[in-house]
């Protein structure tokens, strides 16, 4: 999975992304072209618990992308903030975007021309990728009418051109892409465009270090009533903060958390943000040689389970072991222990797998 960090100049974008990834990019570059990547694994207790109790040979948590983008900056009489069209090609790669949001005020990184207004900033940027869309839908729409006009339009281009005008008059009413309701058929026929404005989104409000633990922090109240009429999720985050203990041991770190008021670290609230708003889960596989996450879509069944760990598993399915997380970790033991215990149940190919399930996949091919 790969999310996009993006934002306006000096709002903290590397700040987070170095808190996200435990990185040390240097901060303030201003009008660079320097793409940050940085891929972690995901935090999650019940793998952490079924590695101690399996002690496995090998370990392969799931795992996330990090990228750090950003806003180009042009400067003229006035300062300005544009994306530029490099920006969107590589965000349309993204699968989600986290928008980092500047809702604090500092004495050393100056405020925007008309002050720090976070719903103001979040609409700014908001706008900008419904524009990118339109003009994408614009340029496609004029190809596709002059084959109709020609009378060379195929039918796979007829179709597309109908899901087309819907996309456009949807972004002109300044609504984006992801609130449009498609079928499977149209959206695979616009697939291929990967429209940002069609990523889940989530807003990243970046406050100040004296605003932690604070209940009524300047400006987030509109944010998030705007991010409830787009429905976005909000994740507000100390980038500045979490950047900086970011760098200790992770025990340290958590108690220097907790000490500055702090439940749960950046990463950990991002990321099962960034798993809501793209609808996944997780499952696992577990036993002396291996523990190991897999992630899918939430309403997947057994096969499809199955075909993320192979596709030959998923053609020769006959089929699932499985185990509640719940049972399984009641035992305190691995696969066999958990299986000796009675925990194991056989499910079909409907099976809806559900976050945190133990699989083993019978199967013949």
């Amino acid at each position: 999975m790969k999310v996009g960090i993006i934002g306006l100049a000096q709002s903290g974008k590397t700040s987070l992304y170095n808190a996200l990834t435990r990185s040390q990019v240097e901060l303030n570059r201003f009008g660079g072209t320097e793409v940050s990547v940085g891929v972690i694994s995901v935090p999650d207790p019940r793998f952490t618990h079924a590695v101690n109790v399996c002690e496995p040979k090998k370990v392969s948590p799931a795992t996330i992308e990090f990228t750090e983008g950003g806003a180009r900056i042009e400067r003229g009489e006035r300062q300005k903030d544009k994306f530029g069209s490099d920006f969107f090609a590589a965000v349309r790669n993204m699968d989600a975007l986290v928008l980092v949001i500047r809702a604090f005020e500092s004495d050393d990184v100056p405020a925007p021309e008309n002050g720090v207004n976070p719903r103001r900033e979040a609409e700014k940027i908001s706008e900008e990728l419904l524009l990118a869309d339109l003009t994408v839908v614009e340029s496609r729409m004029e190809k596709l009418e002059k084959s109709r006009l020609q009378k060379r339009q195929s039918n796979a281009e007829a179709a597309e051109h109908q899901v087309m005008i819907q996309v456009k008059n949807h972004l002109e009413a300044m609504q984006p892409v992801r609130t449009l309701t498609l079928t499977e058929d149209e959206q695979r026929s616009i697939r291929s465009y990967a429209f940002v404005s069609g990523k889940p989104l989530i807003f990243a409000a970046n406050i100040g270090e004296d605003q932690i633990g604070e209940s009524n922090i300047a400006g987030l109240d509109e944010l998030n009533a705007y991010a409830a009429e787009l429905g976005v999720p909000v994740v507000a985050v100390c980038a500045k903060v979490e950047a900086e203990v970011a760098q200790m041991e992770p025990a340290e770190e958590r108690e220097f958390l907790e000490a500055m008021g702090i439940s749960e670290a950046a990463r950990d609230r991002l990321i099962r943000a960034a798993y809501d708003a793209l609808g996944l889960m997780s499952f696992f596989t577990v036993g002396s040689d291996e523990v190991r996450a897999w992630t899918i879509r939430k309403g997947s069944n057994a096969v499809t389970a199955a075909g993320a760990i192979h596709s030959d598993l998923a053609r020769g399915f006959i089929r699932a072991e499985v185990m509640g997380w719940d049972d399984f970790e009641s035992t305190g033991e691995c696969w066999d222990g958990a299986h000796k215990a009675g925990k194991m149940r056989l499910e079909g190919k409907e099976y809806l797998v559900k976050d945190g399930d133990i699989l083993h996949v019978r199967f013949k091919v």
